[in-house]
C-alpha cells in the first residue's frame, strides 16, 4: 500500500483568504499634479480607495480603476466626524473586506504629516494587516513655496512647525529667535489665536506674516502683514489655512511665481468635447487658470460608412497619390476604419500626407505617420491649398486625392485642388451632431460673466454654444483659434480680443496668456488694481447695487 500524499496548500488560495493589504498614500496639498508616480501606481490597481473629506473626488477618479469602492473616512454614517479610533477600525475593517487585494489609504498631504497615521498604522499591525507608506508632499512645505516665501535663508536658519487645529494654543515660546521661520496649520480662527500667543511669547510685532488659503489651487489667496496685524490678516478667509511668520515673508514681492502666473485664477469656458481638450486643459493649467468644458458637439460616424471603407481600401489599392487630414476627428475616423478592417499604417506606404495644422500632424505622429505636408503659413484650410503643389503629369503617377472630412466640412479645399487638376474624393468620414445644452447654473454663469474667457477652436463650437448656452457676456474675453472662427464670431455679435497666430489649442492659449499680460501691464500702468474680466463684473454689480440702496 503506498503511502497517502501530502496534500500542499494552494499559495493562491491562501492569499485570497489573507485581509487586502493597505498601502497609506499623500494625495498632495491640493494641485493634482503634485501628487507622486508611486501614488497614481498605487491608485491605479485599487480594489478600494478611503480617503479623507477634503481629498478631491476628481483626484481619485482621474488614476482609479472602474468599479473601485470609495469609502468615507470623515464622516460616519450619522455625518458626524469621525475620531482618529474611529478611522483606524474603518481601515481594518476596510482591509478585511477585501480579501486578497489592495486597498489604498489617500490622506492629504503627506501621511506621516498631522494626518493621523500611526494611529491607523498600529491598529493594521495589531491585526495582522500588511502596510506600506508612500510619502506625499506635504502643505509644510509645498504652500510657502506655491506663496513664493523660502522657509530658510541666510537670515532663517531653523523652522518650527505647529498644528494648531485641535484649538488649543501651543507653547511658543521656543519660536520667538529672529532666525525660526515659523509654520503654523489650522484654521483661521485657531491660527488668529496661535499669532496672537506668538506674539505675546515675545516675537516682536514688526516681523513679517503672510497667510495662504486653498494652498497649490488656482484658488489660492495670499495676504501679508506684521504680527501686530493678527488676528485682522485671516478675517474672510477659509480653510485649508497656512501661516508663515518670519523673515523669509519680505521675500514674497520679489519670489511669488505662481499667484503672478498670466492667467492665474482665471475661469476659461473651453467649447470642446472631452477627448479633444486635454492639451488645452494643461496648458491653461501651466498658466494658472481652471477650465470648464462644455462640449457643443458630439462626433458621430457618418449614416453611410461604405464610402469611407471604399476609401480607406482605395488607399491600399493604389487610388490615391494624397490623403489629406484636415482635422484630429479625420485621423482618429480613420484609423478606427483601418483597425476595424485589419489594416495598420503600413498601408499609408507610397502615399503622400498632409496635416492642416500641428495638432493634426501630432495625432498622425502618434500613430506612427510623418505628415509630407503642413502649413508653414496659416493653418487652416485656405492655408493648405496655398502650399499644396498643383497636379503634374511627369511627376504625380496617380492624380485623385483622399479627403476624409466632416459633413459639415466646406467645399473651399476641394474647389481649389480642382482647380490645380486633382481629382478629390470627398468622403464624410465622421458627423458631427450639436450636443445637448450644459446644466443650467452653466448656462447662467456663461450669460452672467462669470467665465473670464471663452476659447473657441472653430466656427461650429461658436455657433452650437450659442446655440445651446447663449452669448458669452461682454466682458468675457474671446479667443479664436483662427481667421475664420473669428469671423464667424464677430458675425454673431460677439467682440473677438484674441486669434491665434498659429491654429493649434496650444497656441490659443499661449496668446491669449499674452492678452492677459497685456490687460494686467495696462491696469500697473494706470495704477489700477489687477482684476479677472470676472472679477470687474463682479465689482460693477456691486456699486450698481449700491447705487441703487
Amino acid at each position: 500500500m503506498s503511502p497517502r500524499a501530502t496534500q500542499q496548500p494552494d499559495p493562491a488560495s491562501a492569499a485570497s483568504r489573507r485581509p487586502a493589504s493597505v498601502t497609506f498614500v499623500g494625495a498632495g496639498p491640493g494641485d493634482p499634479s503634485l501628487l507622486t508616480l508611486a501614488a497614481v501606481r498605487h491608485l491605479g490597481r485599487a480594489d478600494a480607495v478611503i480617503i479623507d473629506t477634503s481629498a478631491r473626488d476628481d483626484l481619485v477618479a482621474a488614476h482609479l480603476p472602474e468599479g473601485v469602492e470609495v469609502v468615507d473616512a470623515g464622516h460616519g454614517e450619522h455625518g458626524q466626524q469621525l475620531t482618529h479610533a474611529s478611522r483606524a477600525k474603518l481601515v481594518v475593517r476596510t482591509a478585511k473586506a477585501h480579501k486578497g487585494g489592495h486597498v489604498v489609504r489617500l490622506m492629504d498631504g503627506d501621511p506621516a504629516t498631522f494626518n493621523g497615521l500611526a494611529e491607523e498604522a498600529k491598529a493594521l499591525a495589531k491585526a495582522g494587516i500588511d502596510y506600506e507608506v508612500v510619502p506625499g508632499v506635504s502643505a509644510v512645505s509645498a504652500v510657502p513655496t506655491y506663496a513664493g516665501v523660502p522657509l530658510t535663508t541666510g537670515a532663517a536658519t531653523s523652522i518650527h512647525v505647529v498644528s494648531v487645529t485641535s484649538g488649543r494654543v501651543p507653547d511658543l515660546s521656543g519660536s520667538v529667535a529672529p532666525d525660526v521661520t515659523v509654520v503654523l496649520l489650522g484654521t483661521p480662527d485657531n491660527l488668529g489665536a496661535a499669532l496672537v500667543a506668538l506674539r505675546e511669547s515675545g516675537r516682536p510685532v514688526t516681523t513679517s506674516v503672510a497667510v495662504t488659503e486653498r494652498g497649490t489651487t488656482t484658488r489660492q489667496a495670499t495676504v501679508t502683514g506684521t504680527l501686530a496685524d493678527a488676528p485682522g490678516l485671516l478675517a474672510g478667509l477659509e480653510v485649508p489655512a497656512l501661516a508663515i511668520v518670519g523673515p523669509p515673508v519680505d521675500l514674497r514681492e520679489q519670489l511669488s511665481w505662481f499667484e503672478t502666473k498670466p492667467l492665474f485664477g482665471w475661469q476659461v469656458l473651453v467649447p470642446r468635447t472631452k477627448e479633444q481638450s486635454g492639451s488645452m486643459q494643461e496648458r491653461l493649467c501651466d498658466y494658472g487658470a481652471t477650465s470648464e468644458v462644455v462640449p457643443t458637439i458630439s462626433v458621430e460616424p457618418p449614416r453611410t460608412p461604405q464610402a469611407m471603407e471604399r476609401a480607406v481600401r482605395g488607399m491600399v489599392t493604389g487610388r490615391y497619390e494624397w490623403v489629406g487630414f484636415t482635422s484630429v476627428n479625420a485621423v482618429r475616423a480613420v484609423r478606427e476604419k483601418f483597425e476595424e478592417i485589419g489594416l495598420d499604417a503600413r498601408a499609408f506606404s507610397g502615399l503622400k500626407i498632409a496635416a492642416v495644422g500641428g495638432t493634426t500632424a501630432q495625432a498622425l505622429l502618434d500613430w506612427g505617420l510623418v505628415a509630407d505636408l503642413v502649413p508653414e503659413g496659416e493653418m487652416s484650410a485656405a492655408g493648405l491649398l496655398a502650399e499644396w503643389p498643383p497636379y503634374d503629369e511627369v511627376l504625380d503617377p496617380i492624380n485623385r486625392v483622399f479627403l476624409p472630412r466632416a459633413d459639415i466640412a466646406t467645399d473651399t479645399l476641394v474647389a481649389g485642388l480642382q482647380d490645380m487638376g486633382w481629382e478629390v474624393d470627398d468622403v464624410t468620414a465622421y458627423r458631427t451632431v450639436r450636443a445637448a445644452p450644459p446644466p443650467a447654473p452653466i448656462r447662467d454663469a456663461i450669460k452672467a460673466g462669470a467665465f473670464d474667457a471663452v476659447a473657441f477652436t472653430s466656427s461650429s463650437t461658436v455657433r452650437n454654444l450659442i446655440g445651446i448656452a447663449g452669448k458669452p457676456h461682454p466682458s468675457t474675453v474671446v479667443a479664436c483659434i483662427g481667421p475664420a472662427t473669428a469671423k464667424t464670431a464677430e458675425e454673431l455679435g460677439l467682440r473677438v480680443d484674441v486669434v491665434a497666430s498659429e491654429a493649434s489649442a496650444v497656441t490659443l492659449v499661449d496668446d491669449l496668456a499674452e492678452h492677459a499680460r497685456g490687460l494686467i501691464a495696462t491696469a500697473v500702468a494706470d495704477g489700477e488694481p489687477v482684476r479677472r474680466p470676472s472679477e470687474r463684473v463682479q465689482s460693477t454689480s456691486r456699486r450698481r447695487a449700491k447705487a441703487k440702496g
